[in-house]
């Protein structure tokens, strides 16, 4: 598999762009990698951007600011 095959598509990224824009609010659904954070579902959290892999950056109101993948991370939008 390439990494052009692991990533999401431009189109995709552009739709999570839009829907989780800078500055809206999320809650944690699903973190796949919780033993290595203290973030629990239903943790509050700003967005801070979305990169190019369609992983949406979040300001946490723990103080963590992990990404969460797109396809492995769940967030809701608030």
């Amino acid at each position: 598999m390439t990494n052009r095959n692991r990533f999401p598509s431009r189109e995709i990224v552009a739709q999570v762009r839009k829907l989780y824009p800078a500055g809206c609010r999320v809650e944690l659904v699903h973190l796949d990698d919780d033993p290595h954070s203290d973030l629990l579902p239903g943790d509050l959290g700003t967005v801070s951007t979305v990169d190019d892999t369609g992983t949406i950056f979040v300001n946490w109101d723990r103080g963590s600011t992990l990404g969460m993948v797109y396809g492995v991370d769940k967030v809701r939008k608030l």
